[in-house]
């Protein structure tokens, strides 16, 4: 999925209809992410009630290239089942890239 250059956030969904109960304190997110800047993303997850968990901020000083991260949240006040969603945002313009995949693990 393109991410646009400078331009609006976009979104990733994941939909889990097979874990009973709520998620658990340490919900592991696995993303991938290909940019040639990597400090022009600001990556969140937002769970199924619209609960935002920030993962990454945006920083204009950071150079590295790629987003290729597990991070850990406490999503436990949310039900596992429903449509989860990854939402980046390229903060800058000039450099470009693209979601390649992201997965929860529960």
């Amino acid at each position: 999925m393109p991410i646009p250059d400078g331009g609006p956030a976009v979104f990733s969904d994941v939909v889990v209809d097979r874990i009973p109960g709520r998620a658990p304190s340490d919900l592991k997110v696995g993303v991938d992410i290909k940019h040639t800047w990597h400090g022009d993303l600001a990556v969140d997850l937002v769970g199924p009630d619209g609960t935002v968990y920030p993962l990454k901020k945006s920083n204009i000083g950071d150079a590295a290239a790629n987003v290729i991260e597990t991070y850990t949240v406490d999503a436990s006040t949310q039900l596992a089942n429903g449509t989860w969603r990854l939402r980046v945002q390229d903060m800058y313009r000039t450099d470009s890239g693209r979601i390649d995949g992201w997965k929860l693990i529960f």
